[in-house]
């Protein structure tokens, strides 16, 4: 089903169909360093989690897939944690169109009062993409996630509603 679009986008809630296209990107040698993979049986518990939003993000004129996105949602606080993004056809600026409809997605659709993320320090084009957008450096957690890369930080950025609003790009 799809929940909402951009102007070459749209995303819709991944299938258990669209697994294998997802595991595909988070392997690419352009994602893999700065995502989390998942099994099978791990995208598709996220599927069917209410709490958990996975979204293909699809071109609406050629019908491929072009990236996707995993976010935890937290009702109670309104707390929209995106937990994932990857995109294909880097230098497309599908990243950054789609990350400007997820946040979108988040503060108008859902009631969000609080976005956030976290990226490792050596995923620079994702730190300039997030500041570009007005998200806010909110921290480091330093040496949080074990990888087969060793020991890695994770910066937090987030974006609070009162902030969203004043932004000039939406």
């Amino acid at each position: 089903m799809k929940i909402t679009e951009t102007e070459r986008l749209d995303f819709i809630e991944a299938a258990r169909d669209d697994i294998d296209e997802i595991m595909r990107l988070e392997v690419d040698p352009e994602n893999r360093d700065f995502i989390w993979q998942g099994s099978f049986e791990q995208h598709l518990g996220e599927i069917e989690d209410p709490n958990h939003l996975l979204l293909i993000f699809v071109d609406r004129r050629s019908g491929e897939h072009k990236g996707y996105t995993l976010c935890h949602i937290d009702n109670k606080s309104h707390v929209f944690e995106l937990r994932r993004i990857a995109v294909s056809d880097k230098g497309s600026g599908y990243g950054r169109e789609a990350m400007k409809g997820i946040i979108r997605y988040a503060f108008e659709r859902l009631g969000t009062n609080r976005l956030w993320l976290d990226v490792y320090p050596d995923n620079t084009k994702g730190i300039n993409l997030y500041e570009s957008l007005g998200m806010h450096r909110d921290g480091v957690l330093r040496q949080n996630y074990l990888s087969e890369r060793g020991y890695l930080d994770q910066i937090v950025y987030s974006l609070l509603k009162s902030e969203y609003e004043k932004l000039t790009w939406i």
